[in-house]
């Protein structure tokens, strides 16, 4: 006897990794079988997707570019300190401190600068079919409030404006402030009192007056401000470059170029501005001087002439002219030493006034020490620096800390500055005078009215040197004021670079994605929840017992399907089935039981058309009724008797032969049904009458097949496994569920019934030739299935 079982078990997969083992043709299959759920989700997906685009307003992305600018400050310090580092800073025009430049151009003080200056604040929305624009600057009213007001606002105002062409009026209708106003404005500019302050309308020139309403929405800064704030992009170029990117997303671009550029305007004034604080302080330190000066030198000025009057002095003597001016020498000498002296105390006297703390330090006042210059323009940046910082940061930022200890060790270092060039100057002037002492002692003959003029001439010189400087170093200084060079220029004007959002190429492939994925998504849900066998392909993955064939789906009704000459699919997979039991079986196997797990699984419907398509065969078939608990084979067979297999076993009859009907249907085919139902089913086919007989049988027929109980609810196909020679296993698609085919595993691994091969009822989508069942036999295969679709 042939044993498949023994052969191919062990080539075949564990159940684990059979379940694992899937094929790309059987996923496509499965879902191609769903082919119009993904025509629908990907229309669906699409509409939505077009709908999006259309209804959503999109967002554009604005950018421009700048180069900041040394100052004049970092210039003259990097020239005194000098080094390597300084000098290719200053070659390459980079500016210290970039990342500061970066939080300035993000602070909040000039942003809300670029919202009052653009009116950002005020929108003028016209509602259309699909969606709402800002008009901006083409609208015909220009709606404004007082920046005060603004400020206090705690909640939008929102009105709609309408304006009539023929009638020449504007009227304005909402609520504002919880009151409602309907006000008529025949001539413009007009004026709206409210609770929350007054509203201007003037019109635009330039600007045609439309007959569509609009809505006017007045926003708080606040929010405006956080808004383009959020926004705004400042990013460097390059780490050795001065170069800023600047960058918007706006739903509206004109909105967009007009901040940027507004933007830089706003900082390169505020810079300015920074930059003429230094020159302000050091104008008023020097006015200052000058008067107290312009004083002193009128004194001395008449004094010299009141004592030339009352001493009738006009001229020297000759003799004391070479001594004279060496002694003027000293005296020149002395005048400039005591000039520096003044300037340095009258430095000392501003540094150390409480006022000035917070204020930057004079400048080019005529201390000719280089090292007291360079501290002091390094202290006035850091204080430009702290006040501009101050608008964007608070004062227990790190670097507002790291900042004011810069700060302070200059302010140490400028003290100590001064007083070493006091020491220094108080030096020279002794140095001088001695000088001037001995030359003077040269002229002690000199009369005392000759002696007492040079004593106010001294002093008239000292005055009028120190006044004259003075008036140099203010009108250095107005220079200086009068500069207005630009910190940031700018490289790319503001343009508009391309939408940010939506991208609607990627919103339609993501749509087209979604349209595929959540179809497959929900079969593929639905086949994780499925337990019940749909397809060959579940078959495949779970058993492990030979595939003996499919049997597509058929009238329920009717049990007899096979027919002579028929070439119908159900026809063909019968004989595709019975040509691959018959090499299953061999020569001298004649005896085949049919049994499933449960009943309903159509075990009887294939034995009887196994049994039809083999008489067609030419062969002797005995179709035997063993169900003997739930016999149908009499009722399906439309058999006209009351005795069976069931009379034999009991002895009530003693001639099997006497039992075999005709079929009816095939002159090759007999039945012998069940009989009478048992009491004891277990017990008669245990008998060994039952051996006997099979054993007649089988001497006058060519084949037995033998329609048996089901294996999982009772043990009579067990019993009966003795006297078969192999054993078609029967399941049906969309009814019995992948725990029966799990123990149809379990009963061939336990060799419980010969030769086990299955067969899989009611296929929905049967694939004639779709080259299953190979190891069982041959079947028509794949050239068959091509010649008859060329054929058809």
């Amino acid at each position: 006897m042939m044993n498949i079982n023994s052969t191919t078990q062990p080539q075949r997969l564990t159940d684990e990794q059979k379940e694992e083992t899937i094929s790309l043709i059987e996923i496509l299959l499965r879902f191609v079988r769903y082919w119009k759920w993904f025509v629908i989700g990907i229309a669906v997906a699409l509409a939505l997707a077009f709908l999006y685009l259309r209804y959503t307003t999109p967002v554009y992305n604005v950018t421009s570019s700048i180069i900041l600018k040394e100052s004049k400050n970092q210039r003259f310090q990097q020239s005194l300190m000098g080094g390597m580092d300084g000098l290719q800073l200053g070659g390459l025009g980079a500016v210290a401190n970039l990342e500061n430049e970066i939080y300035v151009l993000q602070s909040r003080s000039i942003i809300r600068n670029v919202v009052n200056r653009l009116n950002l604040h005020t929108s003028y929305i016209v509602e259309g079919r699909i969606k709402s624009i800002d008009l901006y600057k083409k609208s015909p009213v220009i709606v404004s409030m007082a920046q005060s007001k603004l400020d206090s606002l705690q909640q939008n105002i929102e009105f709609q404006m309408q304006m009539d062409d023929q009638a020449g009026t504007i009227s304005v209708s909402g609520l504002i402030g919880g009151v409602q106003v309907d006000t008529i404005f025949t001539v413009l500019p007009a004026l709206l009192r409210t609770a929350q302050g007054d509203i201007s309308f003037t019109r635009r020139p330039g600007v045609e007056s439309g007959n569509k309403p609009l809505n006017v929405v007045i926003q708080r800064p606040e929010s405006v401000l956080k808004q383009y704030r959020n926004s705004l992009s400042v990013q460097q170029a390059s780490k050795q470059a001065s170069v800023l990117d600047l960058s918007i997303n706006t739903p509206y671009p004109e909105k967009g170029k007009d901040f940027l550029s507004m933007l830089v305007e706003v900082y390169n004034n505020e810079t300015i501005e920074d930059n003429k604080m230094e020159a302000f302080n050091t104008q008023t330190f020097i006015n200052d001087r000058i008067a107290i000066i312009d004083g002193e030198l009128g004194q001395a000025e008449r004094e010299v002439e009141d004592y030339k009057r009352r001493q009738g002095l006009t001229d020297l003597q000759a003799d004391l002219q070479r001594n004279m001016q060496m002694g003027s020498q000293y005296e020149r000498q002395l005048v400039e030493v005591e000039t520096q002296l003044n300037v340095v105390s009258s430095l000392n006297q501003y540094i150390n006034n409480p006022a000035n703390v917070n204020k930057t330090l004079p400048t080019n006042v005529g201390v000719e020490d280089p090292t007291l210059a360079a501290t002091t323009s390094e202290y006035n940046r850091l204080v430009l620096e702290r006040e501009r910082l101050s608008q964007s940061m608070t004062n227990d930022n790190p670097a507002m800390r790291r900042l004011e200890e810069q700060i302070s060790g200059l302010r140490q270092s400028i003290n100590s500055s001064i007083q070493s060039v006091e020491q220094g100057l108080s030096i020279q002037r002794r140095d001088a005078r001695n000088q001037a002492n001995i030359y003077g002692g040269r002229i002690g003959s000199v009369p005392t009215q000759e002696r007492e003029f040079m004593e106010l001439s001294r002093e008239q010189q000292i005055k009028a040197s120190l006044f004259l400087m003075l008036l140099q170093k203010r009108e250095e200084n107005a220079l200086e004021l009068a500069a207005t060079a630009n910190s940031a220029k700018v490289l790319d004007e503001a343009v508009l670079a391309g939408k940010v959002s939506p991208r609607s190429m990627i919103l339609l492939l993501a749509a087209l994605m979604l349209g595929v994925l959540i179809p497959a998504g929900i079969i593929y849900l639905m086949d994780i929840l499925q337990y019940k066998i749909r397809t060959r392909a579940d078959v495949d993955k779970i058993t492990r017992v030979p595939v003996l064939g499919e049997i597509p789906k058929h009238d329920e009704s009717d049990n007899v399907a096979v027919q002579e000459n028929e070439t119908r699919p159900i026809d063909e997979a019968f004989r595709m089935a019975r040509t691959n039991l018959m090499l299953t079986l061999g020569a001298d196997n004649k005896v085949v039981v049919f049994t499933s797990t449960i009943s309903g699984e159509g075990k009887s419907f294939v034995a009887i058309n196994m049994a039809i398509s083999t008489a067609l065969l030419d062969k002797k078939v005995l179709l035997i009724g063993m169900d003997l608990r739930i016999p149908r084979l009499k009722e399906y067979m439309k058999l006209d008797t009351h005795n069976g297999i069931t009379s034999y076993l009991s002895g009530f009859e003693k001639d099997i032969d006497s039992l075999v009907a005709p079929s009816g249907i095939h002159p090759n085919l007999y039945v012998l049904p069940a009989g009478p139902i048992p009491p004891n089913p277990a017990e008669l086919l245990s008998r060994p009458t039952l051996d006997s007989a099979i054993a007649k049988l089988k001497e006058e027929f060519d084949y037995i097949y033998i329609d048996s109980a089901p294996s999982a609810q009772v043990t009579d196909t067990l019993i009966l496994s003795r006297v078969t020679d192999a054993t078609v296993y029967v399941c049906r698609a969309d009814y019995s569920s992948k725990g029966n085919l799990r123990f149809a595993n379990s009963l061939m691994e336990q060799n419980k019934l010969k030769n086990m091969v299955l067969v899989v009822n009611e296929v929905g989508e049967f694939h004639r030739g779709y080259g299953y069942g190979y190891g069982y036999g041959y079947g028509y295969g794949y050239g068959h299935k091509k010649g008859e679709k060329k054929r058809k």
